[in-house]
C-alpha cells in the first residue's frame, strides 16, 4: 500500500507527463508558422506571404497576398504572373526598398483561367524585375468571411448575354399598334 505522499507524487507525475513530453528540439514552436489559408515563399529577395486567390465566380479572381522586399536599398517590381492556363494583366506592382505591397487591399492583380475555382489550387509563377522567378501552388478561396472586403474583378463584357432584348414586355404592345 502506498502512502498519501507517494500517491500525490504519482498523480503529479501522471499530470506532468504530457507537458514534459512536449518539450524538445525542432518542434513546431521552433519554426515559422502561419495560421492562415495562403502559402508563403521566403526563398528570394522578395517574400511572397499569405498568397491566395479570392474568387466569387469560376474563372476569375483577385490575387490577395503580400510582397515584401528584403533588399534595404533597391526597390523591385513584380513584372508578370502566369501559370498553366492562367492569364493576368501586365500592370506590374512596385515594391519599395525594405517595404511591402499589400495586394488584397488594392485588388490590382487579377487572375483568369479555367482552373480558378474556389477549393482548388492554381500554379502561379511570379517574375520580378530583379530577376527573381518564384513558382507556387496557391489556393483559391471563396469571397466570404475574412475575404469579403477583397476587391474582385468585374465580369467581362463577353460573359453577359447581349443578344436578349432588354424590354421584352414592350415588344408585344408595339406590335399591335404597328399592324392595326
Amino acid at each position: 500500500m502506498k502512502s498519501p505522499t507517494q500517491r500525490r507524487v504519482a498523480i503529479a507525475a501522471l499530470l506532468l507527463a504530457p507537458t514534459l513530453a512536449a518539450c524538445g528540439f525542432n518542434e513546431q514552436t521552433d519554426q515559422v508558422y502561419q495560421p492562415a489559408v495562403g502559402v508563403n515563399d521566403r526563398s528570394g529577395n522578395v517574400d511572397i506571404l499569405n498568397a491566395l486567390v479570392v474568387s466569387d465566380t469560376d474563372g476569375s479572381g483577385t490575387f490577395a497576398g503580400t510582397l515584401v522586399n528584403k533588399d534595404q536599398t533597391h526597390a523591385d517590381r513584380l513584372q508578370s504572373v502566369s501559370g498553366p492556363g492562367i492569364t493576368a494583366p501586365d500592370r506590374g506592382v512596385d515594391i519599395p526598398a525594405a517595404g511591402s505591397a499589400l495586394l488584397a487591399k488594392s485588388g490590382s492583380l487579377t487572375i483568369e483561367g479555367d482552373s480558378v475555382k474556389p477549393g482548388r489550387f492554381v500554379e502561379l509563377t511570379f517574375v520580378f524585375e530583379s530577376g527573381q522567378s518564384t513558382t507556387l501552388k496557391v489556393p483559391v478561396v471563396e469571397a466570404t468571411g475574412d475575404y469579403t472586403g477583397v476587391p474582385l474583378p468585374s465580369p467581362s463584357p463577353t460573359s453577359t448575354p447581349s443578344s436578349k432584348p432588354s424590354k421584352s414586355p414592350s415588344s408585344p404592345t408595339s406590335s399591335p399598334s404597328a399592324t392595326g
